[in-house]
């Protein structure tokens, strides 16, 4: 729940931002004069590349929670087999134990967004988050039945 205020209130930051960002570009195109109007287009420009990635992580994120539902109804969340230290982090050990075995789990079935997603998860754990990122739009993509590519 935390993490769900966390996004959304740093979601809300940024769009007040990209809406103060948008106003001085249209008071910049307004004045007229060509330098002007080169400035507010580039100023225009950062908040559509950030209301883009804004859009991108929240679509991706709703997705990988879906799939997490679908997977916890099933009864297929992977289970929290790690150790921890006193402080509640994962031994390393512990995760390229857990990542070992998903990782075959998964080469045994790579058509399994199911399996994808348990990777996906492993890789977190391991501290792998962009390969945890593409292992779980690779089980988006086979849960929608879109393209992999390989």
């Amino acid at each position: 729940m935390r993490a769900k205020i966390t996004y959304f209130l740093t979601a809300a930051v940024l769009v007040v931002y990209f809406v103060l960002v948008g106003s001085r570009g249209l008071m910049l195109i307004r004045h007229g004069t060509w330098l002007t109007v080169t400035m507010g287009v580039s100023v225009l420009i950062l908040p559509v590349i950030g209301i883009w990635f804004l859009w991108a992580n929240t679509r991706f994120v709703t997705k990988a929670n879906q799939l997490a539902a679908e997977l916890e109804a099933e009864g297929a969340l992977p289970a929290d087999e790690l150790e921890r230290d006193q402080y509640g982090r994962i031994l390393r050990d512990s995760a390229d134990e857990v990542f070992a075995r998903r990782k075959v789990e998964t080469q045994d079935a790579p058509g399994d967004w199911r399996s994808w997603f348990r990777l996906a998860v492993a890789y977190r754990d391991a501290r792998d988050t962009p390969r945890a990122r593409k292992a779980m739009q690779r089980a988006i993509a086979l849960h929608d039945g879109k393209p992999v590519r390989v």
